[in-house]
């Protein structure tokens, strides 16, 4: 199936709206101290949906993370990658192929690659994996993810991550509208919560690296309130200084902070690439929460992003469904709010490249379960 695959310098990555196959992305993690690898790949149209096509072959390309687990053992990283999205029937035979056309680029060291895929999940249009009010109640079991995802490849290798790195669920935003139209498909409460905000003289700003510690201390309240990693600070100073303006897939970071007066209220950070938005972190103070900045704050960035171009705007992360148990439900209930379409992604796949070991470091990984970036 893969006609052709090359190694290519990281700038030369094609523009697009998904921030982590960009060449941003890969400045991000270089000064984060994690190599990054950038190939294109070339194979028959019809080899990946399946129908006649117009194109003869498709071209596309994805960033590779090499990720250290220790001395003598990494493993290669695709964050939601790569973008070109196959036929269903054809996801497990393209990504088999892939893999095994990257056997030759990647140190010996390496014993898997990992695909976390941004395409929508293969069940999400399944009726069996709703309720009977159309909540989605999740996928099913891994031996049956298994069975459906190799069919049709040649060796059955591929295995379902037992964790997830990036978020799999998310809600997208469609900017195209009026804020008219917008507002009005918001919940009645979140509508009222931004107007309520704006009343009380909630106001929002662009701020620069000199105001990073604002950002950090709404932060560490987060983190402490709702009990998660907290990162450095210098992970933060990072993503809102990296540049790639000198590459094919650039792209433009806002540190926004939401005021009353001059106390900060909340804080996030919007990352702007191609057509797409990015909601990539957030936090808020735990007090003056009575303000609703938050809420601001969504509604401001959705607005920047128009301005800038964009046509849809990624909520980056929820819970899958609307279960109190969950620990993401907080924010599935504060970001479906916005309206919006729930999207449900594959998330990760593994290619094994040493079984042996790989078996090992999977029960290892089982023990440790995260979303992390």
């Amino acid at each position: 199936m893969i006609a052709d695959l090359e190694q290519k310098d990281n700038s030369h990555l094609y523009k697009t709206g998904i921030i982590q196959q960009t060449a941003y992305w890969s400045t991000v993690k270089k000064l984060q101290g994690i190599d990054s690898l950038a190939y294109n790949f070339r194979t028959k149209a019809e080899d990946l949906f399946c129908q006649p096509s117009e194109e003869a072959f498709v071209v596309g390309d994805f960033l590779i993370m090499l990720q250290n687990l220790d001395i003598d053992h990494c493993i290669a990283y695709v964050p939601y990658g790569p973008e070109t999205e196959p036929s269903e029937e054809q996801q497990g035979y393209f990504l088999e192929q892939l893999s095994e056309a990257l056997r030759r680029y990647l140190p010996p060291s390496c014993i898997l690659i990992r695909y976390d895929l941004s395409w929508q999940s293969q069940w999400a249009n399944e009726d069996d994996c709703y309720d009977l009010h159309g909540n989605w109640i999740g996928f099913p079991s891994k031996r049956v993810q298994e069975m459906r995802v190799n069919f049709n490849t040649e060796y059955g290798n591929l295995r379902k991550a037992n964790t997830d790195i990036l978020p799999t669920n998310t809600i997208f935003m469609n900017l195209t509208q009026s804020d008219d139209v917008l507002l009005g498909k918001m919940k009645p409460k979140t509508r009222y919560n931004i107007n309520l905000a704006k009343r009380k003289g909630v106001r929002i700003e662009s701020l620069g690296l000199e105001s990073l510690e604002i950002w950090y201390e709404l932060y560490r309240q987060t983190a402490k309130r709702n009990n998660f990693f907290l990162h450095d600070i210098n992970y933060f100073r990072i993503v809102l200084s990296a540049r790639a303006n000198n590459s094919e897939s650039p792209a433009d970071v806002y540190m926004l902070v939401a005021y009353i007066d001059d106390e900060p209220l909340a804080a996030m950070f919007l990352v702007v690439s191609a057509n797409r938005a990015t909601y990539l972190y957030g936090a808020s103070s735990t007090e003056n929460r009575n303000y609703m900045g938050t809420y601001a704050l969504q509604w401001r960035a959705m607005q920047i992003a128009r301005e800038k171009g964009c046509t849809e705007y990624d909520f980056f992360g929820i819970s899958p469904d609307a279960d109190p148990a969950h620990p993401m439900y907080g924010l599935y209930r504060f970001k479906t709010g916005f309206g919006g379409e729930i999207f449900h992604r594959m998330g990760c796949w593994d290619y094994p490249l040493d079984k042996h070991k790989y078996e090992f470091y999977s029960a290892m990984e089982f023990q440790n379960q995260r979303y992390h970036l």
